[in-house]
């Protein structure tokens, strides 16, 4: 209440003068990244912002206040001063049947919760690095909360790059005699064993299932590298054993391939599982098996969706560029032979067969998948020092993360028939 009161002053001088704000995306944006955590913050101001879609990259528009033009001064973040009659013109043009671009209405700031081990920094995570750097607020959960039933008090949950399969990202072969290697089974195993389960696995599974029930109910999940084929992995594995001795104490069931049930997935299909418990792969999901693209044509395309017809694609997509640098992970990118025929493919690297982000819907919820660990490290290593995005802040690849977490809280326009 206080927050709005305090608002409301600050806007009532300026109601009958009645002037916007537009914050590009084009090319001529000073810090793109930044720009998305000034919209989330004056969505918190209980003020709407208008996602311009396919107008100047994407572009914001709010009303003046001299609050919101402050804080766009502060984070450094290019900006125009437009009028009234300025702002009708933007909405009548982008609205116009015969351009590929619409107006999306983002009302409501979306609460935002990271699966997370909960001693991880920020730049453990390019999405945890990304909301830093943008200055939006999230919430760290992990399978305690997750089991709790926590996940209804949120709009928006992304999944850092975990392993849901109960094999601790198969880092075995290399550091399993590592500190933090031991300290991370032995925390997993703790509470594993405070809810019940004897294996790691199996609570694996129940958050797993636990966050398909979230998005059944209406959530939305992003997830990027390994927590998007070990979550379709420990669903369709439901029942069967999977992990060889030196991860839950037993080996593996021989016959664990041939019972996997892909009904359970949302994404894959028909995949085959890599069982060696010493390789650094989980299945055939990865495009990392086998794959051959130089670094220097690793680059993939964004699809381009009819903003009118298509707003959920259309936002997610927004860029100031279509073409992507690609960029490596423990899951770098998707067969598209393996991807299930209702999954929306919205960038491939096309030459290679390779799918890098895509989306889907399962009952009243939206799910998003990103491949590879970190859009501005290609090829990132355990240990390594961390992206630093101030010298990055028009980074497109991490613009695709920050257009899911705005994603939630739009409200498309009732079009007329």
């Amino acid at each position: 209440m206080k927050k709005f009161l305090f608002l409301l002053a600050l806007i009532s001088p300026f109601c009958l003068r009645a002037d916007y704000l537009l914050v590009p995306m084009d090319y001529s944006q000073s810090n793109h990244l930044k720009a998305y955590g000034v919209a989330y913050w004056v969505l918190e101001h209980q003020v709407d912002v208008e996602w311009l879609l396919n107008y100047r990259g994407g572009s914001f528009m709010m009303r003046y206040v001299p609050a919101f033009e402050q804080e766009l001064q502060i984070r450094g973040i290019k900006y125009e001063r437009i009028s009234d009659g300025k702002s009708t013109e933007i909405l009548a043009y982008v609205t116009a049947d015969d351009v590929n671009m619409d107006a999306v209405k983002l009302e409501k700031a979306p609460k935002i919760a990271v699966y997370s081990p909960k001693n991880k920094q920020p730049w453990d995570d390019a999405v945890t690095l990304a909301l830093t750097y943008a200055e939006i607020p999230y919430d760290v959960v992990y399978d305690a909360e997750v089991l709790d039933g926590k996940l209804s008090e949120y709009d928006w949950l992304h999944l850092h790059h975990e392993d849901f399969t109960g094999q601790y990202g198969k880092f075995y072969a290399s550091y399993h005699n590592m500190s933090w290697y031991k300290d991370e089974v032995k925390s997993q195993e703790a509470t594993a064993k405070i809810y019940g389960f004897s294996k790691v696995s199996q609570m694996k599974l129940a958050v797993a299932k636990t966050i398909k029930q979230y998005l059944s109910e209406g959530g939305f999940l992003f997830a990027m590298c390994s927590a998007t084929d070990t979550y379709d992995i420990a669903l369709a594995a439901e029942g069967t054993d999977i992990c060889e001795h030196m991860y839950d104490g037993d080996p593996a069931d021989p016959h664990a391939q041939d019972k996997l049930d892909y009904s359970k997935t949302l994404a894959f299909q028909n995949f085959q599982l890599i069982m060696n418990p010493f390789q650094y792969e989980f299945s055939n999901i990865d495009a990392n098996v086998g794959r051959r693209v130089p670094e220097h044509m690793d680059y993939f395309t964004l699809f381009e969706f009819s903003a009118k017809w298509d707003p959920v694609p259309s936002m997610l997509t927004q860029n100031h560029t279509r073409t992507i640098k690609g960029f490596m992970g423990q899951t770098t990118a998707f067969k598209r032979q393996l991807l299930k025929p209702e999954v929306l493919v919205m960038g491939e690297l096309k030459s290679y067969k390779e799918a890098r982000y895509i989306h889907g819907n399962y009952e009243k919820g939206m799910w998003t998948y990103y491949g590879g660990h970190d859009p501005e490290d290609y090829r990132h290593y355990v240990g390594e020092e961390p992206t630093d995005l101030n010298l990055h802040p028009n980074s497109p690849g991490y613009r695709l993360i920050l257009n899911n977490i705005l994603f939630p809280a739009a409200r498309k326009k009732k079009r007329k028939t």
